[in-house]
Formats: structure tokens, sequence, C-alpha cells
């Protein structure tokens, strides 16, 4: 679930997120933090409820694009040791 380093982004159009009007600003930012926590927010759920975790592959493809592969790292690194500041 968590180790998003060995996920395949999935097959298709691999194409830019569109645009989100909670985030108008050239800094995106917030906007690649809030899909990584709404990625695993929506995995969690889907797990807890025994459903596929496919709705969730828009939140991996956005977060994917907008965020530096290093961050992705960090907090997956800092979620699995129990230290992400997020609310997941």
């Amino acid at each position: 679930m968590l180790d998003v380093g060995s996920q395949k982004p999935p097959k298709g159009k691999w194409s830019t997120p569109p645009f989100d009007p909670r985030f108008p600003n050239q800094n995106q930012t917030p906007n690649c933090y809030q899909n990584f926590l709404d990625y695993h927010r929506c995995v969690k759920r889907m797990n807890r409820r025994g459903k596929s975790t496919q709705p969730c592959e828009y939140y991996f493809r956005v977060f994917h694009s907008l965020c530096p592969m290093s961050w992705v790292q960090r907090w997956t690194q800092q979620i699995q040791d129990g230290t992400f500041a997020g609310n997941i």
C-alpha cells in the first residue's frame, strides 16, 4: 500500500493534471501535498471497505505529475516510520 516507488503508473494516456480551483496560483506545492494525502486516505478507506483501490488512481496520477520524487519517497518513509505530519 505505501510503497509508492514500486507502484507502476497506470497504462494509458498520461496527461497533465487538470486545473484545480483550490490551487489557482503557480505554486503547486500545496496541490502536490493535498493529492498525496488524498491518495493515501482513499487507499486506506477502500482497503477498510474491502473494495478496489482503482478510484484512487486519479490522485496517484496527479501527485506523481506534480510532486518531486524525492518528496514522495521522504513522505512515504515518514509514513512507514510513523513520523509523517499529515493526517491520513
